[in-house]
């Protein structure tokens, strides 16, 4: 793609991978810049293109429409989303892995930029490393 790409909507749409609804919708929730020109002559850039794939790729990764604007608002970072400010009435959803007897695993997945999946993804990681520490530890004893 070159920077003067010139979309229809439909172009647009299609690319995304989304409908013109959609894309409508984004415009009008502010979430995606209005088209370049007017009526007939309107048209979208590669940055649209670029906007709706974040706007995707934070929706697959479970934030809410109302956080991607936050991220958009608030982020020249496409990476991760920068922490949400925390204030008095702030309700945060953290999952907790017990790992053991004395040994707990606590995050908040929003604040970490970890989807579901990778929670879990870590989670199963950190039961595999502490069971291989475990196992060495059992090892390192009986030499």
């Amino acid at each position: 793609m070159n920077n003067d790409s010139r979309y229809s909507i439909d172009e647009l749409a299609a690319l995304a991978e989304l409908p013109r609804r959609t894309v409508r919708y984004y415009v009008q929730q502010g979430l995606l810049d209005r088209p370049v020109g007017e009526k007939r002559a309107a048209y979208y850039t590669n940055r649209h293109l670029e906007q709706l794939l974040t706007i995707r790729k934070w929706q697959h990764a479970g934030l809410s429409l109302e956080r991607i604007r936050e991220i958009l608002a608030g982020s020249g970072e496409a990476g991760l989303p920068p922490p949400r400010p925390r204030g008095p009435g702030t309700v945060e959803v953290w999952s907790h892995l017990v790992v053991a007897d004395g040994l707990e695993v606590t995050l908040e997945p929003s604040r970490a930029g970890l989807s579901p999946e990778q929670v879990r993804a870590f989670f199963r990681g950190v039961n595999a490393l502490y069971e291989q520490t475990r196992q060495e530890g059992q090892d390192d004893a009986e030499e």
